[in-house]
Protein backbone atom coordinates (compact mmCIF):
# COMPACT_ATOMS: atom_id res chain seq x y z
CA UNK A 1 0.00 0.00 0.00
CA UNK A 2 1.56 3.30 -1.13
CA UNK A 3 1.55 6.37 1.12
CA UNK A 4 2.28 9.89 -0.11
CA UNK A 5 3.25 11.77 3.03
CA UNK A 6 1.70 15.15 3.78
CA UNK A 7 4.31 17.94 4.13
CA UNK A 8 3.75 17.93 7.91
CA UNK A 9 5.05 14.35 8.05
CA UNK A 10 7.44 14.23 5.09
CA UNK A 11 10.51 14.86 7.25
CA UNK A 12 9.31 13.25 10.49
CA UNK A 13 10.73 9.97 11.71
CA UNK A 14 7.34 8.63 12.89
CA UNK A 15 5.79 9.53 9.53
CA UNK A 16 8.49 7.70 7.62
CA UNK A 17 8.29 4.70 9.94
CA UNK A 18 4.51 4.52 9.52
CA UNK A 19 4.82 4.78 5.74
CA UNK A 20 7.25 1.88 5.68
CA UNK A 21 5.02 -0.25 7.91
CA UNK A 22 1.93 0.48 5.82
CA UNK A 23 3.77 -0.35 2.60
CA UNK A 24 3.79 -4.04 3.60
CA UNK A 25 -0.03 -4.19 3.67
CA UNK A 26 -1.65 -5.58 0.50
CA UNK A 27 -5.18 -5.04 1.92
CA UNK A 28 -6.01 -8.75 1.49
CA UNK A 29 -8.37 -8.78 4.47
CA UNK A 30 -7.09 -11.96 6.09
CA UNK A 31 -6.77 -10.02 9.34
CA UNK A 32 -10.51 -9.47 9.56
CA UNK A 33 -11.15 -13.11 10.43
CA UNK A 34 -8.98 -12.96 13.56
CA UNK A 35 -9.65 -9.41 14.80
CA UNK A 36 -11.83 -9.57 17.93
CA UNK A 37 -13.26 -6.07 17.55
CA UNK A 38 -14.16 -6.51 13.88
CA UNK A 39 -15.83 -9.82 14.65
CA UNK A 40 -17.84 -8.04 17.36
CA UNK A 41 -18.89 -4.93 15.39
CA UNK A 42 -18.49 -5.92 11.71
CA UNK A 43 -17.34 -2.34 11.13
CA UNK A 44 -14.39 -2.19 8.72
CA UNK A 45 -12.96 0.72 10.71
CA UNK A 46 -12.70 -1.62 13.71
CA UNK A 47 -10.45 -3.98 11.76
CA UNK A 48 -6.67 -3.78 11.30
CA UNK A 49 -7.14 -3.02 7.61
CA UNK A 50 -9.61 -0.26 8.37
CA UNK A 51 -7.35 1.28 11.01
CA UNK A 52 -4.42 1.16 8.61
CA UNK A 53 -6.51 3.18 6.16
CA UNK A 54 -7.34 5.70 8.89
CA UNK A 55 -3.64 6.17 9.73
CA UNK A 56 -2.85 6.38 6.01
CA UNK A 57 -5.46 9.12 5.62
CA UNK A 58 -3.90 11.09 8.46
CA UNK A 59 -0.42 10.75 6.97
CA UNK A 60 -1.55 11.82 3.50
CA UNK A 61 -3.94 14.65 4.35
CA UNK A 62 -2.66 15.86 7.71
CA UNK A 63 -6.26 15.78 8.91
CA UNK A 64 -8.35 13.49 11.08
CA UNK A 65 -11.33 13.65 13.43
CA UNK A 66 -12.27 12.26 16.78
CA UNK A 67 -13.73 9.25 14.97
CA UNK A 68 -10.20 8.14 14.18
CA UNK A 69 -9.47 8.23 17.92
CA UNK A 70 -12.58 6.12 18.47
CA UNK A 71 -11.54 3.32 16.14
CA UNK A 72 -7.87 3.32 17.16
CA UNK A 73 -8.98 3.25 20.81
CA UNK A 74 -11.12 0.19 20.16
CA UNK A 75 -8.05 -1.73 19.02
CA UNK A 76 -6.89 -4.13 21.74
CA UNK A 77 -3.33 -4.25 20.34
CA UNK A 78 -3.69 -8.01 20.73
CA UNK A 79 -1.69 -8.44 17.51
CA UNK A 80 -3.68 -11.47 16.43
CA UNK A 81 -3.67 -9.86 12.99
CA UNK A 82 0.14 -10.10 12.90
CA UNK A 83 -0.04 -13.87 13.39
CA UNK A 84 -2.56 -14.09 10.55
CA UNK A 85 -1.02 -11.60 8.11
CA UNK A 86 0.67 -13.29 5.11
CA UNK A 87 2.61 -10.10 4.33
CA UNK A 88 4.19 -9.69 7.77
CA UNK A 89 2.66 -6.30 8.57
CA UNK A 90 3.95 -5.18 11.98
CA UNK A 91 0.62 -3.73 12.98
CA UNK A 92 1.43 -3.29 16.68
CA UNK A 93 4.19 -0.82 15.86
CA UNK A 94 1.96 1.00 13.38
CA UNK A 95 -0.97 1.48 15.75
CA UNK A 96 1.37 2.84 18.45
CA UNK A 97 2.71 5.42 15.98
CA UNK A 98 -0.79 6.24 14.74
CA UNK A 99 -2.06 6.83 18.26
CA UNK A 100 0.87 9.07 19.07
CA UNK A 101 0.33 11.16 15.92
CA UNK A 102 -3.37 11.43 16.70
CA UNK A 103 -2.71 12.74 20.22
CA UNK A 104 -0.72 15.57 18.66
CA UNK A 105 -3.10 16.28 15.79
CA UNK A 106 -6.49 15.91 17.49
CA UNK A 107 -6.33 16.68 21.23
CA UNK A 108 -8.79 14.73 23.33
CA UNK A 109 -11.52 16.28 25.48
CA UNK A 110 -10.34 17.12 28.99
CA UNK A 111 -12.21 14.27 30.75
CA UNK A 112 -10.52 11.70 28.49
CA UNK A 113 -7.11 13.24 29.04
CA UNK A 114 -7.71 13.28 32.78
CA UNK A 115 -8.72 9.61 32.94
CA UNK A 116 -5.70 8.54 30.90
CA UNK A 117 -3.40 10.58 33.12
CA UNK A 118 -4.87 8.94 36.22
CA UNK A 119 -4.40 5.48 34.74
CA UNK A 120 -0.81 6.20 33.78
CA UNK A 121 0.02 7.54 37.21
CA UNK A 122 -2.06 5.16 39.30
CA UNK A 123 -1.24 1.85 37.62
CA UNK A 124 2.50 2.41 37.28
CA UNK A 125 3.11 3.17 40.96
CA UNK A 126 2.64 -0.03 42.99
CA UNK A 127 2.40 1.73 46.35
CA UNK A 128 -0.29 4.12 45.14
CA UNK A 129 -2.21 1.38 43.36
CA UNK A 130 -1.80 -0.92 46.36
CA UNK A 131 -3.24 1.67 48.74
CA UNK A 132 -6.28 2.16 46.51
CA UNK A 133 -6.75 -1.58 46.14
CA UNK A 134 -6.56 -2.16 49.91
CA UNK A 135 -9.24 0.49 50.43
CA UNK A 136 -11.43 -1.19 47.81
CA UNK A 137 -10.90 -4.60 49.41
CA UNK A 138 -11.81 -3.20 52.83
CA UNK A 139 -15.02 -1.69 51.43
CA UNK A 140 -15.75 -4.66 49.18
CA UNK A 141 -18.58 -6.17 51.25
CA UNK A 142 -20.45 -2.86 51.13
CA UNK A 143 -20.19 -2.32 47.37
CA UNK A 144 -22.74 -3.27 44.68
CA UNK A 145 -22.22 -6.77 43.27
CA UNK A 146 -21.07 -5.51 39.87
CA UNK A 147 -18.37 -3.35 41.45
CA UNK A 148 -17.46 -5.99 44.02
CA UNK A 149 -16.64 -8.49 41.27
CA UNK A 150 -14.03 -6.11 39.85
CA UNK A 151 -12.06 -6.01 43.11
CA UNK A 152 -9.90 -9.11 43.62
CA UNK A 153 -9.75 -10.76 47.01
CA UNK A 154 -6.58 -10.13 48.95
CA UNK A 155 -3.69 -12.52 48.35
CA UNK A 156 -0.59 -13.37 50.35
CA UNK A 157 2.74 -13.91 48.64
CA UNK A 158 3.88 -16.52 51.15
CA UNK A 159 7.39 -17.06 52.43
CA UNK A 160 10.20 -15.78 50.22
CA UNK A 161 13.31 -18.00 49.87
CA UNK A 162 16.28 -16.57 51.73
CA UNK A 163 19.05 -18.89 50.52
CA UNK A 164 21.12 -17.33 47.71
CA UNK A 165 21.66 -19.85 44.93
CA UNK A 166 24.68 -19.91 42.65
CA UNK A 167 22.46 -19.21 39.63
CA UNK A 168 20.73 -15.82 39.67
CA UNK A 169 18.09 -14.21 37.47
CA UNK A 170 16.46 -10.80 37.79
CA UNK A 171 12.72 -10.72 38.46
CA UNK A 172 10.55 -7.96 37.03
CA UNK A 173 7.93 -7.64 39.74
CA UNK A 174 5.37 -5.69 37.73
CA UNK A 175 3.07 -2.87 38.83
CA UNK A 176 -0.49 -4.08 39.39
CA UNK A 177 0.78 -7.59 40.02
CA UNK A 178 2.71 -6.62 43.16
CA UNK A 179 -0.47 -5.48 44.87
CA UNK A 180 -3.25 -7.49 43.25
CA UNK A 181 -1.68 -10.94 42.72
CA UNK A 182 1.47 -11.19 44.88
CA UNK A 183 1.02 -14.98 44.98
CA UNK A 184 2.30 -15.10 41.40
CA UNK A 185 5.81 -13.85 42.08
CA UNK A 186 5.86 -15.57 45.45
CA UNK A 187 5.20 -18.88 43.71
CA UNK A 188 7.73 -18.11 40.99
CA UNK A 189 10.48 -17.40 43.51
CA UNK A 190 9.79 -20.63 45.43
CA UNK A 191 9.61 -22.76 42.27
CA UNK A 192 12.85 -21.34 40.90
CA UNK A 193 14.50 -21.77 44.29
CA UNK A 194 13.71 -25.48 44.26
CA UNK A 195 15.37 -25.63 40.85
CA UNK A 196 18.50 -23.97 42.21
CA UNK A 197 17.86 -20.47 40.84
CA UNK A 198 17.47 -17.28 42.85
CA UNK A 199 14.92 -14.87 41.38
CA UNK A 200 16.12 -11.49 42.56
CA UNK A 201 14.16 -8.22 42.23
CA UNK A 202 16.29 -5.21 41.35
CA UNK A 203 15.94 -2.15 43.60
CA UNK A 204 14.99 0.82 41.49
CA UNK A 205 13.23 -1.13 38.74
CA UNK A 206 9.59 -0.29 38.14
CA UNK A 207 6.94 -0.36 35.44
CA UNK A 208 8.12 -1.97 32.21
CA UNK A 209 6.84 1.03 30.24
CA UNK A 210 3.87 -0.64 28.56
CA UNK A 211 1.14 1.42 30.26
CA UNK A 212 2.64 4.76 29.28
CA UNK A 213 3.80 3.72 25.84
CA UNK A 214 0.53 2.09 24.75
CA UNK A 215 -1.42 5.13 25.97
CA UNK A 216 0.64 7.27 23.55
CA UNK A 217 2.81 8.78 26.31
CA UNK A 218 5.91 7.60 24.48
CA UNK A 219 8.43 9.83 26.25
CA UNK A 220 7.30 8.61 29.66
CA UNK A 221 7.33 5.01 28.49
CA UNK A 222 10.89 5.33 27.22
CA UNK A 223 11.91 6.89 30.52
CA UNK A 224 10.46 3.86 32.31
CA UNK A 225 12.64 1.64 30.14
CA UNK A 226 15.79 3.67 30.79
CA UNK A 227 15.16 3.57 34.54
CA UNK A 228 14.85 -0.21 34.44
CA UNK A 229 18.00 -0.62 32.40
CA UNK A 230 19.90 1.50 34.92
CA UNK A 231 18.56 -0.68 37.75
CA UNK A 232 19.36 -3.98 36.03
CA UNK A 233 22.68 -3.23 34.40
CA UNK A 234 24.98 -3.60 37.44
CA UNK A 235 23.46 -7.00 38.24
CA UNK A 236 23.69 -8.14 34.63
CA UNK A 237 27.35 -7.22 34.65
CA UNK A 238 27.71 -9.17 37.90
CA UNK A 239 26.46 -12.37 36.27
CA UNK A 240 22.65 -12.45 36.34
CA UNK A 241 21.61 -14.91 33.63
CA UNK A 242 18.34 -13.36 32.49
CA UNK A 243 15.58 -10.86 33.20
CA UNK A 244 12.51 -12.91 34.01
CA UNK A 245 8.88 -11.83 33.93
CA UNK A 246 5.79 -13.69 35.12
CA UNK A 247 3.45 -11.26 33.33
CA UNK A 248 3.46 -11.81 29.60
CA UNK A 249 2.41 -8.22 28.88
CA UNK A 250 5.59 -7.02 30.56
CA UNK A 251 7.65 -9.75 28.91
CA UNK A 252 6.46 -8.70 25.47
CA UNK A 253 7.46 -5.10 26.18
CA UNK A 254 10.93 -6.13 27.43
CA UNK A 255 11.56 -7.75 24.07
CA UNK A 256 10.88 -4.41 22.41
CA UNK A 257 13.39 -2.39 24.45
CA UNK A 258 16.11 -2.82 21.85
CA UNK A 259 13.91 -1.57 19.01
CA UNK A 260 12.32 1.28 20.92
CA UNK A 261 15.63 2.64 22.25
CA UNK A 262 17.67 1.98 19.12
CA UNK A 263 17.81 5.75 18.47
CA UNK A 264 19.25 6.49 21.93
CA UNK A 265 23.04 6.40 21.74
CA UNK A 266 23.41 6.16 25.51
CA UNK A 267 21.03 3.19 25.86
CA UNK A 268 20.81 1.43 22.49
CA UNK A 269 23.40 -1.28 23.20
CA UNK A 270 22.17 -1.89 26.73
CA UNK A 271 18.54 -2.00 25.58
CA UNK A 272 19.39 -4.54 22.91
CA UNK A 273 21.12 -6.68 25.53
CA UNK A 274 18.13 -6.46 27.85
CA UNK A 275 15.84 -7.65 25.05
CA UNK A 276 18.16 -10.55 24.35
CA UNK A 277 18.11 -11.60 28.01
CA UNK A 278 14.35 -11.17 28.55
CA UNK A 279 12.60 -14.47 29.34
CA UNK A 280 9.14 -15.52 30.37
CA UNK A 281 9.25 -17.80 33.40
CA UNK A 282 7.87 -20.60 31.23
CA UNK A 283 10.80 -20.39 28.83
CA UNK A 284 13.19 -20.90 31.71
CA UNK A 285 11.22 -23.78 33.20
CA UNK A 286 11.09 -25.71 29.92
CA UNK A 287 14.87 -25.92 30.10
CA UNK A 288 14.91 -27.21 33.70
CA UNK A 289 14.23 -30.56 35.35
CA UNK A 290 10.65 -30.24 36.61
CA UNK A 291 11.06 -33.59 38.34
CA UNK A 292 12.79 -31.70 41.14
CA UNK A 293 9.50 -30.03 42.05
CA UNK A 294 7.07 -31.45 44.57
CA UNK A 295 3.94 -30.75 42.54
CA UNK A 296 0.41 -31.10 43.87
CA UNK A 297 -1.71 -32.20 40.89
CA UNK A 298 -5.08 -32.33 42.64
CA UNK A 299 -6.39 -29.09 41.10
CA UNK A 300 -8.43 -31.07 38.58
CA UNK A 301 -8.77 -30.31 34.87
CA UNK A 302 -7.05 -27.10 33.78
CA UNK A 303 -8.19 -24.81 30.95
CA UNK A 304 -5.26 -22.74 29.71
CA UNK A 305 -5.77 -19.15 28.62
CA UNK A 306 -2.73 -18.07 26.61
CA UNK A 307 -2.50 -14.25 26.73
CA UNK A 308 -2.25 -12.39 23.43
CA UNK A 309 1.08 -10.90 24.50
CA UNK A 310 2.47 -14.44 24.75
CA UNK A 311 1.06 -15.97 21.59
CA UNK A 312 1.06 -12.99 19.21
CA UNK A 313 3.62 -10.67 20.82
CA UNK A 314 6.25 -13.17 21.96
CA UNK A 315 5.23 -15.84 19.41
CA UNK A 316 5.03 -18.60 22.06
CA UNK A 317 1.45 -19.88 21.70
CA UNK A 318 2.07 -23.29 23.29
CA UNK A 319 4.38 -22.30 26.13
CA UNK A 320 1.95 -22.62 29.06
CA UNK A 321 0.35 -25.83 27.81
CA UNK A 322 3.80 -27.33 27.18
CA UNK A 323 4.97 -26.57 30.73
CA UNK A 324 1.80 -27.81 32.41
CA UNK A 325 1.60 -30.94 30.27
CA UNK A 326 5.23 -31.72 31.03
CA UNK A 327 4.47 -31.22 34.73
CA UNK A 328 1.73 -33.84 34.50
CA UNK A 329 -1.47 -31.75 34.72
CA UNK A 330 -4.75 -32.77 33.09
CA UNK A 331 -5.52 -30.09 30.49
CA UNK A 332 -9.05 -29.38 29.31
CA UNK A 333 -9.92 -28.58 25.71
CA UNK A 334 -10.68 -24.94 24.80
CA UNK A 335 -11.95 -23.07 21.74
CA UNK A 336 -10.83 -19.95 19.87
CA UNK A 337 -7.54 -19.78 21.74
CA UNK A 338 -6.26 -17.04 19.40
CA UNK A 339 -8.90 -14.50 20.44
CA UNK A 340 -8.36 -11.84 23.13
CA UNK A 341 -10.09 -11.95 26.51
CA UNK A 342 -10.68 -8.18 26.43
CA UNK A 343 -8.34 -7.17 29.24
CA UNK A 344 -5.54 -5.63 27.16
CA UNK A 345 -3.92 -3.45 29.81
CA UNK A 346 -6.09 -0.37 30.38
CA UNK A 347 -8.62 -1.43 27.74
CA UNK A 348 -11.04 -2.89 30.27
CA UNK A 349 -11.29 0.56 31.89
CA UNK A 350 -11.35 2.67 28.72
CA UNK A 351 -13.60 0.37 26.64
CA UNK A 352 -15.69 -1.42 29.28
CA UNK A 353 -18.61 -2.55 27.10
CA UNK A 354 -16.45 -4.15 24.42
CA UNK A 355 -14.13 -5.56 27.07
CA UNK A 356 -16.99 -7.29 28.89
CA UNK A 357 -18.35 -8.74 25.66
CA UNK A 358 -14.96 -10.19 24.73
CA UNK A 359 -14.48 -11.50 28.28
CA UNK A 360 -17.78 -13.35 28.24
CA UNK A 361 -17.02 -14.82 24.81
CA UNK A 362 -13.62 -15.94 26.07
CA UNK A 363 -15.06 -17.57 29.18
CA UNK A 364 -17.48 -19.58 27.04
CA UNK A 365 -14.55 -20.70 24.89
CA UNK A 366 -12.47 -21.63 27.92
CA UNK A 367 -15.20 -23.67 29.60
CA UNK A 368 -16.43 -25.81 26.70
CA UNK A 369 -14.81 -28.85 28.34
CA UNK A 370 -16.03 -28.11 31.89
CA UNK A 371 -12.67 -27.36 33.54
CA UNK A 372 -12.18 -27.14 37.28
CA UNK A 373 -9.83 -24.19 37.00
CA UNK A 374 -8.53 -21.64 34.46
CA UNK A 375 -4.81 -20.89 34.30
CA UNK A 376 -3.49 -17.71 32.71
CA UNK A 377 -0.05 -16.18 32.25
CA UNK A 378 -0.81 -12.49 32.67
CA UNK A 379 -2.17 -10.55 35.62
CA UNK A 380 -4.60 -8.46 33.57
CA UNK A 381 -6.17 -11.50 31.93
CA UNK A 382 -6.31 -13.31 35.26
CA UNK A 383 -8.15 -10.48 37.03
CA UNK A 384 -10.44 -9.73 34.08
CA UNK A 385 -11.55 -13.33 33.61
CA UNK A 386 -11.75 -13.87 37.35
CA UNK A 387 -14.29 -11.07 37.68
CA UNK A 388 -16.91 -13.20 35.91
CA UNK A 389 -15.68 -16.80 35.85
CA UNK A 390 -17.59 -19.55 37.61
CA UNK A 391 -14.35 -21.44 38.37
CA UNK A 392 -11.13 -20.14 39.95
CA UNK A 393 -8.68 -18.26 37.72
CA UNK A 394 -5.01 -18.38 38.75
CA UNK A 395 -1.59 -17.77 37.29
CA UNK A 396 -0.23 -21.10 36.07
CA UNK A 397 2.99 -20.83 38.10
CA UNK A 398 0.90 -21.26 41.24
CA UNK A 399 0.10 -24.80 40.10
CA UNK A 400 3.77 -25.72 40.26
CA UNK A 401 4.23 -24.23 43.71
CA UNK A 402 4.58 -26.71 46.54
CA UNK A 403 1.52 -27.35 48.69
CA UNK A 404 -1.29 -25.45 47.02
CA UNK A 405 -2.32 -23.46 43.96
CA UNK A 406 -3.53 -20.23 45.56
CA UNK A 407 -2.87 -18.23 48.71
CA UNK A 408 -5.77 -15.97 49.50
CA UNK A 409 -6.62 -14.27 52.76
Amino acid sequence: MHVELHPDYADSTPGKQARELISACVHCGFCLATCPTYLATRDERDSPRGRIYLVKQLLETGEASGRTHTHLDRCLTCRSCETTCPSGVEYGQLVDIGRDLMEQRVPRPLPQRGLRWLLRRGLTQPRLFGAGLRLGQWLRPLLPARVRRQIPARQLAGAVPTLQRERRMLLLQGCVQQAATPATNGSARRVFDRLGITLQPAPGAGCCGAVNYHLAAHADGLDDMRRNIDAWWPQLEAGAEAIVSSATGCGSMLRDYGRLLAHDRAYADKARRVSELARDIGEVLLGEDLGKLDINRTAGRIAVQTPCSLQHGMKLPNLITDVLARAGFDLAATADSHLCCGSAGTYSVLQPAMSRQLRDDKLRALTVDSPDLIASGNVGCQLHLGSAAQVPVVHWIELLDQGNASRQA
